[in-house]
């Protein structure tokens, strides 16, 4: 999968499948995005492979208080991916918006729906929680393993 930003200056590609993709519903990133929620794929930073252009980050707040990191492009300041603090930097949760084709990475849950805008239609069949879950619940074992593998 590859991805960029608008203008084209930064360009990357996901080495490996994403772990999980999230679509969070909460008013942080509602008010974040000036959307009706972000669509994130998660992946280890490692397989995430800057192809031209150095994305510029970003330190920004965040409803944990504990804060994120967001790479941008320096020139049309769209955001690409970001670190939380949970996962540090060894997870990027990428903007599924930036992929090339962003079909590719449907949700695979939605979370934190309890602030879901009515508007919203979320299809059936997805897991959907008012707030979040457990990763051992709904995460395929080969994504457990590749983030396990993470742990020092």
């Amino acid at each position: 999968m590859q991805g960029r930003c608008t203008c084209g200056e930064v360009r990357y590609r996901l080495t490996e499948r994403p772990l999980f993709t999230h679509c969070c519903h909460c008013s942080w990133c509602q008010r974040e995005t000036g959307s009706a929620f972000a669509l994130n794929a998660m992946i280890e930073t490692d397989r995430l492979e800057v192809l031209s252009g150095a994305p510029e980050e970003v330190a920004t707040p965040s409803a944990s208080g504990k804060g994120q990191i967001i790479l941008r492009c320096p020139r049309c300041r769209v955001a690409l991916w970001s670190h939380y603090a949970g996962a540090g930097r060894k997870i990027a949760f990428v903007r599924v918006g930036t992929l090339a084709d962003p079909a590719d990475c449907p949700p695979d849950v939605h979370i934190f729906t309890a602030t879901k805008l009515p508007w919203v239609t979320i299809p059936a069949g997805v897991p959907v929680f008012a707030e979040f879950y457990r990763r051992s619940e709904l995460w395929p074992q080969a994504s457990l393993d590749r983030l396990a593998a993470l742990a020092p």
